[in-house]
Order: structure tokens, then sequence, then C-alpha cells
């Protein structure tokens, strides 16, 4: 596939799709990238001298099959009603990885009858190793779904929602869950330099387990909870600690970690959705 695609903002997010996309073999003279800030279109000049810049949105999406948006969330209703008439031009299919913004608000900011596909990445992305949550509308016909899922494809796995308010599970789950991974290993990093580690040793120690552990469960066939018990030795000390854990009710905690990120993932969409 080599549509060409446009990208409303050039941030990091974006950047990263388009990394992706040209390692995948995407023309890059296929890629428009637009964006206000001269700084941001210089990174995207500097590394891909081939794809079009230009800090005039209608210019990019005067060329494009494919409109991603990638401009902060608190923005998206002003830059879509601004650009809603070369859209409705163009009727191109729309890709927002912004989150908390709900596609029939694009949808509407954007003048209506569109394809849109609302798409929840998350900060490994950035590396290659993203996870997405996508949702399309009823548009959205089977060569958009997959365009689009090439496009997230190209930054890491993807996963569809047939529902899209399933999304904001998906934001408390691996939206988020780049923050509760870095806590836990915080956390080993902390436990491990009290009991005596220097702090470098134990932070070397304490990402490689879990890079270790998450590349051993992808690899693997068998779910995360066998897995486990194959490390659990009867009364070592792997099993004295996870009765530590099971005994602060770790499970329950995160239920309600992910409980509380999912209703406020909720909440942002109503308030962004007011406008």
């Amino acid at each position: 596939m080599n549509e060409n695609i446009a990208f409303i903002g050039a941030g990091n997010m974006a950047r990263s799709l388009i990394g992706g996309l040209v390692a995948d073999g995407w023309n890059p003279s296929a890629l428009w990238a637009a964006d206000p800030s001269e700084d941001q279109r210089a990174l995207v000049g500097r590394h891909w001298p081939d794809i079009h810049v230009t800090d005039v949105n209608a210019e990019a999406i005067a060329h494009c099959e494919v409109l991603v948006l990638a401009v902060k969330p608190q923005v998206m209703a002003e830059v879509a009603r601004a650009m809603a008439p070369q859209v409705q031009a163009r009727k191109p299919l729309v890709v927002s990885i912004a989150a908390g913004v709900r596609s029939e608000d694009i949808e509407r900011w954007l003048g209506g009858d569109l394809a849109v596909v609302r798409c929840m990445p998350n900060t490994p992305a950035l590396v290659g190793s993203g996870a997405t949550g996508l949702a399309a509308n009823t548009r959205v016909d089977a060569r958009q779904r997959d365009l689009a899922e090439s496009l997230l494809r190209a930054v890491g796995m993807t996963v569809w929602l047939e529902d899209e308010a399933q999304l904001d599970a998906v934001t408390a789950l691996s939206g988020s869950g780049p923050a509760y991974c870095f806590l836990f290993i915080e956390a080993l990093e902390d436990a491990g330099t009290a009991l005596g580690l220097p702090r470098e040793t134990a932070r070397l120690l304490a990402l490689q387990t879990a890079f270790g552990a998450a590349k051993l469960a992808l690899e693997s066939d068998e779910d995360a909870a066998t897995l486990r018990a194959r490390v659990t030795s009867r009364g070592g000390t792997t099993e004295r600690a996870l009765a530590v854990l099971e005994a602060g009710e770790l499970r329950e905690l995160m239920q309600r970690a992910l409980t509380a990120a999912r209703d406020r993932s909720h909440e942002l969409a109503d308030q962004l959705g007011r406008d």
C-alpha cells in the first residue's frame, strides 16, 4: 500500500508512525506532514527529506487518501472545524490517534459523512513496540480497515474492537499501562537498593527482568498464570514473595486502578465532546 497519507500534527507519535511506515517500505513521497511549528517540521525534514512538509493543513489534505489526526485532544475541535471544507471535498479515511476524542465528535466537527477510525496507541510505539486498539465507524470499508491497520501496525501490534466504548478500557489497560509498568520497575529497583544492592545494579536487574518476563510471555503459548506457576517452587523464595503481594490484594488494587482510569477516560471524552 502506498496511498497518500497526510499527518495533521508532526509531534512524537506522528513521527514514530512516519518512521514505521518508511521502514516498512512506504514511499516517503506519498507522505505529508503539516504542523504550525517550524521546529517540528524541521525534525521531519531532517529525518525524511523526501516527505512533504507544510504549515498549511489544507495543502496536505488536498493530496491525501488517508488523514491522520495527531493533534492534542484539547485543540481537536478547533483544528477539525477549520479544515472541514477541505476534508469534505476530499472525503479521506480519517484516522485519529488523539486520546479521548470520540469518532462521532470528530466526524461532526469535520462536517459529517466520513469514514473514521479511532485509535488508542501507547508510548512504546515510539520505539516500535506499541499496542494499539482500533475502532471503526460504520462508514469504514474493508480496504480502509486494512489501511488503518497497516498504519498502526508499523509501530507495534494492533487489536480491533467492535464497540468504540471499549477504547476506554484499552486506555486504562495499555494506554496508561506503561506507567504502571514503570512504577513496578521503580518499586523493584527501590526494594533491591534497600536490600543492599548498588542503585545502578538494582536498576539494570529490574529493567532486564521486566523486559525478559514480557519477552518470555510474548513468545510462549502459555498464559501468564502458567508461566508464574512454573517459576514458583513450593516452599521457595518466589512463593513467599508472591504470598506478600497477594496478601496486599494486588489484584484488587489493579482492578480498582484500571476502573478509575477507564472512568476518567469516559469523563474526558464527555468534556471534549461538548465543544
